[in-house]
C-alpha cells in the first residue's frame, strides 16, 4: 500500500495533533476537572477565526450550503464537543471517556439500519457485538474504582456513583448525537457536494452565542485558571499560568488534529483512516495509563482490546479491503 507525501503529512499530524492534544485535555482536568466548557468555547473560537481567514476570506467566499441547511448541524456538534468536554466533572476518568468514544461504531450501526436502511455482513455485527462487551467491562470494572467505592460510607458513595452514572449518560449520548450528525452531514453532501472546510468552519463559528448562556462557569474558570499555579517562561522570565499555557497547547493541537483528519479523510484510503485514528487512540489510551497513572486493571485491558479488535474487524482490515473515501469533518 503505497501513501503519498500528503497523506503521509495528513498521517503525522493526526498522530502528532490528536495525541498532543489528548495530553494538554488531562492536564488541563487534572489541575481543574470543571474546565470543559472553557476548553470547548477556545477551541470554537480559534478555528472560527482561523475560518473566517482562510476558509470564509474575511465573509467573500460564497457559501455552498445555507445557513438554514446549517442549523441542524450546528446545533448537534455543538452538544456534543460541549458533553464530551464537560463530563470531567462528573468524575469521568480519561480513559473511559476514550474508550467509550471508541464505541462510535455502536451508534452508526444503529442509526444506519434505522435512517437510511443500510444492511451489514454477520461480521460487522459480530464486531459490534465484541465492541459493545468490551465498553461494558470497561464501565463496569470503572464504576468499582470511583473514590470511596471501597469505603463505608454508604451515602457518598451512592452521591458519587449517581453523578459518574449522570457523566457516562452524557457521553452515550454524544455518541448517539454524533453519529446522527455524520449522517445529516452525508445528506447535506449528496445534496450540496463536499465542502467539509466550510461545514467546519460553520459549524464553530455559529454557536458561539450559544456560549453566553455558560459565561458565568466560563468567567469563574477562567479565574482560576488565572489565579492557579504559573510558570516562568524561559528567556522572558515571565510567569504565566501554567492552566492557560495547557490551553493554549490544547487549542493548537486540538486545531491541527480536526485540520489533519479532513486532510487524511480526503487523501488517504478508508483503510487507512480507520488504522491511523485506531492507532492513535491507543497511543492516547496507553500514554494515559503510563504517564498519568490512571487506574486500569486486566479487565480494562481486556475491554479495550475487544474494542480496538471489532473497530478493526468492522473495517475488514485484515482483509485488506479496496480504498474508499471516508467522511471528512469527524471530530477525533
Amino acid at each position: 500500500m503505497q501513501i503519498s507525501p500528503r497523506c503521509a503529512l495528513a498521517i503525522g499530524g493526526v498522530l502528532v495533533g490528536c495525541c498532543s492534544g489528548g495530553v494538554f485535555l488531562e492536564l488541563l482536568v487534572k489541575l481543574d476537572p470543571g474546565i470543559g466548557n472553557l476548553v470547548t468555547a477556545a477551541q470554537f473560537a480559534f478555528i472560527a477565526l482561523e475560518g473566517l481567514i482562510f476558509t470564509s476570506r474575511l465573509g467573500q467566499a460564497q457559501r455552498m450550503i445555507s445557513l438554514r441547511d446549517y442549523a441542524l448541524l450546528v446545533a448537534m456538534f455543538f452538544l456534543t464537543s460541549v458533553c464530551n468536554n464537560y463530563v470531567f466533572e462528573f468524575k469521568v476518568s480519561m480513559t473511559l471517556h476514550m474508550i467509550i468514544r471508541g464505541g462510535s461504531l455502536i451508534s452508526n450501526m444503529c442509526l444506519g439500519t434505522i435512517i437510511l436502511k443500510k444492511r451489514y455482513r454477520l461480521r460487522q455485527y459480530i464486531s459490534v457485538v465484541m465492541i459493545s462487551v468490551g465498553i461494558f467491562i470497561c464501565t463496569y470494572f470503572s464504576s468499582r474504582e470511583l473514590p470511596g467505592h471501597s469505603d463505608g460510607e454508604s451515602g457518598a458513595t451512592e452521591a458519587d456513583v449517581w453523578r459518574w452514572l449522570v457523566g457516562v449518560t452524557l457521553l452515550v449520548l454524544a455518541l448517539f448525537v454524533s453519529s446522527y450528525m455524520g449522517i445529516t452531514q452525508e445528506l447535506l453532501y449528496r445534496r450540496h457536494g463536499k465542502c467539509a472546510r466550510e461545514a467546519l468552519y460553520y459549524t464553530h463559528l455559529l454557536p458561539l452565542p450559544a456560549f453566553l448562556l455558560m459565561h458565568d462557569n466560563i468567567r469563574t474558570h477562567w479565574r482560576l485558571a488565572c489565579e492557579g499555579e504559573t510558570y516562568t517562561l524561559p528567556l522572558l522570565g515571565v510567569a504565566v499560568p501554567l492552566i492557560l499555557l495547557y490551553l493554549l497547547g490544547n487549542v493548537l493541537t486540538q486545531h491541527l488534529c480536526i485540520s489533519s483528519v479532513y486532510a487524511l479523510t480526503t487523501e488517504c484510503s478508508s483503510l487507512t483512516v480507520t488504522l491511523i485514528i485506531t492507532l492513535r487512540k491507543f497511543i492516547s489510551l496507553v500514554f494515559s495509563i503510563v504517564y498519568f497513572r490512571n487506574p486500569f486493571t486486566i479487565y480494562h485491558w481486556l475491554g479495550s482490546v475487544m474494542v480496538f479488535v471489532g473497530t478493526l474487524m468492522f473495517a475488514d482490515v485484515p482483509r485488506l479491503p479496496g480504498s474508499r473515501r471516508a467522511e471528512p469533518l469527524k471530530r477525533d
